[in-house]
């Protein structure tokens, strides 16, 4: 049996990766491992440990390493605890191969821990494009570096591996995972989610899903009001979700307790990732610039507001309508993608991009049970 160490630290990584780990325990010749860290672990953005354990993980490791600070210094102090910590539980774990997924800092923690101790790494969503002036984009690259396994989700994106020197033959395209991995019956019906969340199910909702851009630190609570100020003039049904835990966020946060008042916004640290998705389906129009408006609103068809730079470069859907950071082009973006009928049925007409039909998840096991862990794997060479 081959053991897989699977690294999360986000509420959103989680929900991708979930189809993953459900894969690879069912794999008679795998054995899942899981390394929690981050944001799962810390009490102001939601303790969404607990929701790992709802849904009957085991837990093999916890590693602390997301620290108080709100700056970016305190973001690499966190980097350079996290290894440490991903060291010690890799050494406890002893897998065969660590599995991490996107561009955040605790995924890049693993890798340079793995790399180190000879462990092979395997990286899902390597390839992909954010040039909004963020550190994801060198993140996300630095794990490619370090990955001998690349499993992206689409063609663009695994051209674009092959063009940064990585081997055609340790590519793997998997298509999207999360809620494409996801049969239609196990949303959560409209009636039973609105009354869980306390919404008027005949009254549209405004779902926001803001982050702070790590280049824009000292920006991130004028944009998180901006957004807020546009959502005050429309005065409709709204939900915001706090932001992540990089540079700015808690800034964020102080900005969204200060409009808590207001009787038609409701506010939660973070949703199960079922309980969200469900809500993303019935949303009027998803606000902010989270990847979720990119890469999962076009498959439920429903207007988005992106908002700034963070998702800049991505590949999008016709859904997506993109703002700056000022409340009149929010209002009027939000507004008009709630009420104009014309986009509305353009954006549930819209081509998805990103509707691939593969099955990525159970690919992605049937690889990881043939791999073997030679000389040849680890000793990676670049191609171009």
């Amino acid at each position: 049996m081959k053991k897989v160490a699977v690294v999360t630290g986000t509420r959103a990584e989680y929900g991708i990766l979930y189809p993953v780990m459900k894969a690879i325990e069912r794999h008679p010749k795998l054995n899942l491992s899981l390394l929690v860290t981050g944001m799962h672990l810390a009490h102001e953005f939601g303790y969404t440990v607990q929701e790992i354990e709802k849904d009957g993980f085991p837990i093999d490791a916890r590693v602390e390493m997301l620290l108080s600070g709100d700056t970016g210094s305190a973001m690499a102090k966190s980097l350079g605890i996290g290894i440490i910590g991903m060291t010690q539980a890799l050494e406890q774990v002893k897998p065969d191969v660590v599995t991490v997924l996107g561009d955040r800092g605790e995924a890049l923690a693993a890798v340079i821990a793995a790399a180190h101790m000879n462990i092979a790494v395997a990286h899902i969503h390597g390839g992909d494009v954010t040039t909004g002036a963020d550190i994801d984009e060198p993140i996300r690259h630095a794990i490619t570096r370090f990955a001998h396994l690349h499993f992206p989700t689409s063609p663009q994106d695994a051209e674009r591996l092959v063009r940064m020197g990585e081997d055609p033959r340790r590519i793997h395209i998997v298509g999207p995972l999360g809620i494409y991995a996801m049969s239609r019956d196990s949303f959560i019906p409209k009636a039973r989610l609105c009354k869980l969340l306390g919404l008027d199910k005949d009254k549209p909702v405004v779902l926001v899903v803001q982050h702070p851009v790590t280049t824009q630190v000292d920006k991130a609570a004028d944009q998180m009001r901006e957004t807020l100020k546009a959502i005050v003039e429309l005065k409709e049904q709204t939900v915001v979700i706090y932001p992540n835990a990089d540079a700015g966020g808690r800034r964020m946060i102080e900005v969204i307790k200060e409009y808590e008042g207001y009787p038609f916004i409701k506010t939660f640290k973070s949703l199960p990732y079922l309980t969200f998705v469900s809500l993303m389906r019935i949303a009027g129009v998803i606000a902010g610039n989270s990847s979720s408006a990119i890469f999962e609103s076009p498959l439920f068809g429903i207007p988005a507001v992106n908002i700034g730079t963070r998702q800049k470069g991505r590949q999008r859907g016709n859904n997506v309508i993109d703002s700056p950071h000022s409340r009149t082009a929010i209002a009027k973006a939000i507004r008009y993608a709630l009420f104009d009928n014309e986009f509305r049925k353009k954006a549930r007409k819209s081509t998805n991009p990103f509707d691939i039909d593969i099955k990525g998840a159970e690919k992605i096991a049937d690889v990881l049970s043939r791999l073997e862990t030679t000389d040849a794997l680890l000793q990676k060479r670049l191609t171009y």
